[in-house]
């Protein structure tokens, strides 16, 4: 792609609110989740048709079955590809998926006949190739499965750490890269220069307070205590600022 092309912001959510927060601050796609706070899980039926109701821009949908590694069982493969044709139904524009194997390696079999279910969709294998054993086979096995889109870190825990891996993900032309991780409008100019990638996805979630005014201190519902009373939201104001200083 070329380097004066426009930059596609996208945007993780996994609320209609944000959904639409991050439509109004200038999102161009939406990857829509739930349960952020273990790195996103496929979101439900309703969620998706209301998000799907509530924005114009594209809408991609995270297929993962569940929290945890990236290698699943024959039963959890079945339900990503429910998911998927869920997503279809409902109308999403594309899904994210990614599998690997016990030895850290792309599953290419399997992921390829997901991309095929997935058709006319496109797909975006995610940051489970950043849990592989090596990028650049990995770079190679995610070509061979005929997905759209390739969302990375550069194997590095920020994207920023990663952008000279990223860089060079980017010059092999092999796939459309998205860069992920810690992007924010302090660092996108730097992260666009020294990459050369023109797909940024960021989270920008805040933690608000809830607004109930009673609160149970004795009982938890989830393992991280005290989470019932936070929300996880992503305001206009953010995406519009990452927006500009994307432009920069």
């Amino acid at each position: 792609m070329p380097t004066n092309a426009p930059v596609v912001l996208e945007i993780c959510v996994e609320s209609v609110a944000s959904a639409i927060a991050a439509q109004r601050g200038g999102a161009s796609r939406i990857e829509l989740c739930s349960d952020l706070l273990e790195g996103g899980v496929t979101p439900s039926a309703g969620l998706i048709s209301s998000v799907r109701s509530a924005i114009s821009v594209d809408l991609h949908v995270l297929i993962r079955p569940r929290a945890g590694d990236f290698c699943y069982s024959d039963d959890e493969f079945e339900t990503m590809r429910r998911d998927i044709q869920a997503a279809k139904d409902l109308g999403a524009n594309g899904v994210v998926l990614g599998i690997l194997t016990p030895a850290g390696l792309v599953d290419i079999h399997r992921t390829r006949s997901l991309v095929e279910l997935a058709r006319p969709l496109s797909v975006t294998f995610h940051r489970a190739f950043d849990m592989t054993d090596c990028l650049f086979r990995a770079l190679d096995d995610v070509g061979a499965t005929g997905a759209s889109y390739l969302l990375t870190s550069g194997g590095a825990p920020t994207c920023l750490e990663g952008v000279n891996t990223i860089a060079s993900m980017v010059q092999s032309g092999k796939i459309q890269i998205i860069a992920a991780g810690g992007i924010r409008p302090d660092n996108v100019a730097t992260i666009l220069q020294r990459t050369g990638v023109r797909h940024i996805h960021s989270g920008l979630n805040r933690s608000i307070p809830s607004p109930m005014t009673y609160r149970n201190p004795r009982v938890s519902m989830g393992k991280a205590g005290g989470r019932e009373y936070q929300r996880s939201v992503v305001l206009t104001e953010d995406v519009e600022a990452l927006r500009l200083a994307a432009l920069e």
